[in-house]
């Protein structure tokens, strides 16, 4: 079943609590599909009145923010050879070359990888055990974690809620054609930030000695 008819059937409660925990258990450092969710829930919320979205950007903020505290503090206490546990568990998503591309971020970017991880998949669910790794003084992890949490949640949710209403009023005003298009131009934009922001956490980086 498609995530989005799934999560018609299920009580407005259970779908902030879902979208709080998935996204807290992602941040944490498991990879579950966090964006996935949080975008059909936010889609869902435009379409039927019973599901708040500010109710829901909250819930995933704080799943967000939390589940990234977790998990720096079981990144600091596990260190190193936590994320050769993780690589042998979730080799797809914790290789060497991923662990490698994640510190590169941190060692350019420092505690604002925490804050810009969020909009790309393979920090997000690196950022917060990293940074717990690689012992970053927590205020300043606890800052880019709050403001990122609250920024990329509360964001999505705000921008994908208004897109999915201006949409339905656009079906009744338009045709299809339209919608498609508007569709069309918003995925490519995506398609190429993201891009954009990939390419620059693969940056190599060199460090002073």
């Amino acid at each position: 079943m498609h995530v989005q008819e799934w999560l018609e059937t299920v009580p407005p409660l259970a779908i902030y609590l879902l979208v709080g925990v998935v996204i807290g258990l992602e941040s944490l450092g498991i990879p579950l599909p966090g964006e996935i969710i949080l975008v059909s829930s936010a889609l869902l919320a435009s379409q039927h009145g019973d599901i708040d979205p500010v109710i829901l950007g909250a819930c995933a903020s704080a799943g967000a923010i939390i589940g990234d505290s977790i998990g720096y503090a079981i990144g600091r206490k596990g260190g190193r050879p936590l994320l050769a546990w993780l690589g042998g568990k979730f080799p797809k998503h914790f290789s060497e070359g991923h662990i490698a591309t994640a510190e590169r971020s941190f060692q350019k970017w420092g505690m604002w990888a925490v804050f810009f991880g969020r909009f790309v998949a393979l920090l997000r669910i690196f950022a917060g055990p990293l940074a717990g790794v690689l012992r970053m003084p927590y205020w300043k992890f606890l800052v880019a974690n709050v403001l990122g949490g609250i920024v990329w949640a509360g964001g999505t949710t705000a921008v994908i809620y208004y897109v999915g209403v201006v949409a339905e009023s656009w079906l009744k005003r338009f045709s299809w054609l339209g919608l498609v298009v508007a569709v069309l131009i918003g995925l490519t934009s995506m398609l190429v930030l993201k891009r954009k922001a990939k390419k620059a956490t693969a940056e190599p980086v060199s460090v002073a000695e």
